[in-house]
């Protein structure tokens, strides 16, 4: 944007959303379609690998302990008990009662078809694209899901975010919005230096905790004194707004889940973000609304069985879905679970993928829109095949 420009001004236009920065937490932005049908979508992608062994700890498995001495943990740890196998992180506990009333359930052991490089800007690009390879892919797995239902509308938002989501790349007609965010390096500066650090763990955990830090640092400086929501209840504010009157598909990202080193500290802060979206979306949107929603929160890759020597853990493989809202079938950790003996481990590294990610999105949009496997296998996700139907929704 090169020159100010009235509310609404952009209230009257329709943006078109491209690739998005890898894991920089000041930048979020969140985009809307309206559709024919009642279901809501709400997608959030957790940018930085989320371990999702810390999140939802397998305490049940005996070789944990052994994995991660200074990590993790049951019940005998502070961690909220959920089946008698595994346990919430303590950070989540105002999420127990959406657990207890069977609108919080989690997916372990699911990837991309991504392996081995482990590179955040690959994993992100591949996740976002919805396909078994980048090569001559332009658009993402969302906008072909929009391609594919005729007669769409865009809902328009208001958009002044710098950057935007591949999720949403494509032809279908879709609206961006972001909250204010001054930014002291371009977004160019950012990717940059996001590709310079990730091949030093140590640097890049530590480039991406001072992003972290500054963006805290700026909303308290801003508030001057007042209590200021965060950018992401801001977002989720929004998004519930929207989503109350004609949106029914919503898209935004969540950063800060690198967490190389000091994981007992860095990962409460990414928690901490989660949990007050997901509630700020259950109290802002219509109970009728709520209870026709699945939100569904991806990330690009887990991270290492095995935590590291300075407490946190590195790029992995499997990884973990977040399901909520009043459509999903929560209140259980659903997925196979493969082990953690060094046997099971994949390359006696990372947990083992057991489901490809896909087939659990295009399950829930099934669901959710009433869209044929036949799209969902052929124009959303080329060739996908989505295996038997894992009941992740009411």
């Amino acid at each position: 944007m090169t020159s100010p420009m009235s509310r609404r001004a952009f209230l009257q236009r329709t943006g078109f959303v491209g690739c998005s920065l890898a894991a920089s937490p000041l930048i979020t932005p969140v985009t809307f379609a309206a559709t024919p049908w009642e279901a809501r979508l709400v997608v959030i992608i957790l940018r930085g690998g989320m371990d999702g062994l810390d999140v939802v700890r397998p305490y049940g498995d005996p070789a944990l302990r052994d994995l991660r001495p200074g990590l993790g943990g049951g019940p005998d740890r502070g961690a909220h008990d959920l089946d008698g196998f595994y346990a919430l992180h303590p950070t989540l506990e105002p999420l127990m009662r959406m657990w207890g009333k069977g609108q919080l359930g989690f997916v372990q052991a699911v990837s991309t078809p991504y392996r081995d490089k482990r590179s955040h800007f690959d994993g992100q690009d591949l996740l976002e694209a919805g396909t078994d390879t980048l090569a001559g892919v332009r658009d993402g797995w969302l906008n072909r899901m929009l391609q594919a239902v005729p007669g769409l509308t865009a809902q328009t938002a208001y958009a002044i975010g710098r950057s935007d989501m591949r999720l949403l790349q494509g032809r279908a007609d879709v609206a961006n919005w972001s909250p204010e965010a001054e930014l002291g390096l371009s977004p160019q500066a950012q990717r940059l230096m996001d590709l310079v650090t990730e091949r030093d763990p140590a640097i890049h955990a530590a480039w991406q905790e001072a992003q972290l830090l500054a963006s805290l640092e700026e909303e308290a400086a801003v508030a001057s004194g007042k209590q200021r929501k965060g950018a992401h209840e801001r977002i989720a504010d929004f998004a519930a707004e929207r989503l109350n009157d004609e949106a029914r598909i919503a898209a935004f990202s969540l950063n800060g889940w690198d967490t190389h080193k000091a994981q007992r500290n860095a990962l409460p802060r990414a928690l901490t973000q989660l949990s007050e979206t997901l509630i700020t979306l259950r109290k802002r949107m219509a109970r009728d609304v709520w209870d026709k929603t699945a939100i569904v929160a991806m990330t690009e890759f887990g991270r290492t069985a095995r935590e590291n020597g300075s407490g946190g853990t590195d790029h992995g493989t499997g990884g973990m879905m977040v399901l909520a809202g009043g459509a999903v079938r929560g209140g259980r950790v659903h997925g196979d679970w493969p082990g953690l003996q060094s046997g099971d481990l994949y390359q006696n590294r990372d947990l083992m993928p057991t489901r490809d990610v896909r087939a659990h999105v295009a399950w829930i949009m099934r669901s959710l829109m009433g869209l044929d496997r036949a799209t969902l296998e052929g124009s959303v996700f080329p060739g996908l095949d989505m295996g038997n139907n894992p009941g992740l929704l009411l």
